[in-house]
């Protein structure tokens, strides 16, 4: 895979020490209403496309590598249902995020003429993910959201009409003329936040979780709420336990299907819990000393106590506590 650029211009160095925050890419946003310059990148030789197969990413499991295709590659490829989605610039290399998944195949994934494919399989990138280049899991985590919400909008919310794609595949226009409804990418918004009280942090086990895994407590936002409103709902929903001096720390896209997390802190006003079962398997709090003797990685699966994933806020919300910050 070609390294993507450095682009200097909306840089939030926080969020985007994040994992899937960072590309490298330049959206270019002010290009992508020119049809015949979007139309021109597709044919280009250095252009490189993201192919995507039934929400899955094309990757080296073995070199933990991101495997994408040139123009010439993509050609071979039975022609998709429609255009390939503009994802931005590195320098003067052009991204597209291409959906083949109408492709019929074993679960494996259609058979790709990639030159450097190497053992290259279609994976869910939570399987891959924490062990990719950071712009690649970036990269990869950009063109899977943008593609589950293109299949999730092809006709019209407002007249049930068939929809087409417009803008670099950044719009869906309604193809009724009576309608003509302009739809544009949506995430959900959904805070995470790592309450803490002294020197020790609520954890929450949530029935999804594999056994021994803890985390940060977290959901989504609500209509007419503000996100520090939805933090002290959310904590005392699941744990009974009021906050106060919620604080924002920073973001992560998570397009798994289309969230984006806000990260919080917030402090307890007192250590008495009232947990939810129907929520949360279990809820406690855990000492910074306590966790730092015992605490193993997410894939230790036999361990009793397990944080989350690495390439998760939940965990660099934790890791930033241990280490001080909050």
């Amino acid at each position: 895979m070609p390294p993507v650029a450095d682009t200097p211009r909306f840089r939030l160095a926080r969020s985007e020490a994040n994992f899937y925050a960072d590309s490298g890419l330049d959206r270019v946003s002010e290009r992508r209403k020119d049809s015949a310059w979007v139309a021109e990148r597709l044919f280009h030789a250095e252009t490189r496309f993201v192919p995507i197969w039934r929400s899955r990413n094309f990757v080296d499991p073995g070199q933990a590598a991101a495997i994408l295709l040139t123009a010439e590659e993509h050609r071979r490829l039975p022609p998709a249902i429609e255009e390939p989605i503009f994802l931005g610039l590195a320098g003067e290399i052009a991204y597209f995020a291409s959906d083949l998944s109408h492709i019929d195949a074993p679960d494996t994934g259609p058979a790709i003429p990639a030159a450097d494919r190497g053992q290259a399989v279609f994976l869910d990138l939570r399987v891959v993910g924490p062990r990719l280049a950071r712009h690649e899991g970036a990269l990869l985590a950009y063109a899977r959201g943008m593609l589950t919400w293109h299949r999730r909008h092809r006709y019209c919310g407002q007249c049930g009409a068939p929809t087409r794609a417009a803008e670099g595949g950044h719009v869906r226009v309604c193809t009724a003329e009576a309608c003509k409804l302009e739809q544009f990418p949506r995430t959900d918004p959904a805070v995470i936040m790592l309450v803490t009280r002294g020197d020790a942090c609520l954890l929450g086990s949530n029935p999804r979780f594999p056994p021994g895994m803890y985390s940060t407590l977290a959901g989504f936002v609500e209509p007419g709420e503000t996100l520090e409103a939805a933090v002290a709902r959310e904590v005392f929903e699941e744990a009974g336990c009021r906050v106060r001096n919620v604080r924002y720390h920073s973001s992560q896209p998570w397009p798994f299907p289309t969230s984006l997390m806000l990260g919080f802190y917030a402090d307890a006003e007192s250590d008495a819990l009232a947990v939810n079962t129907e929520e949360l398997r279990d809820a406690r709090w855990f000492g910074r000393d306590w966790i730092r003797a015992n605490a193993r990685e997410f894939h230790e699966t036999d361990a009793p106590f397990r944080l989350p994933r690495q390439d998760s806020i939940a965990r660099r919300l934790i890791d930033d506590w241990l280490d001080g910050e909050s």
